[in-house]
């Protein structure tokens, strides 16, 4: 297990990448942007970046409304 850091929380994880985990965690739904340990990561990479320790990922959805 990893100890990261997904949006301001400490959490463990088993996933090997950030798609993964963020599937698991139905963060993909909709629109959305990732932001890890500073930098905005395009989503086509998101499967092929893997998470390490101590990460910081940010996850931002885009909500509708008028």
């Amino acid at each position: 297990m990893l100890n990261i850091t997904l949006n301001g929380d400490a959490i463990s994880t088993g996933e090997s990448n950030v798609l993964a985990l963020l599937e698991s965690l139905e963060l993909t739904q909709g629109r959305f942007a990732v932001e890890i340990d500073g930098n905005l990561v395009p989503k086509s990479r998101l499967a092929d970046t893997p998470i390490t320790q101590g990460m910081s990922i940010e996850v931002v959805q885009a909500v509708g409304g008028g």
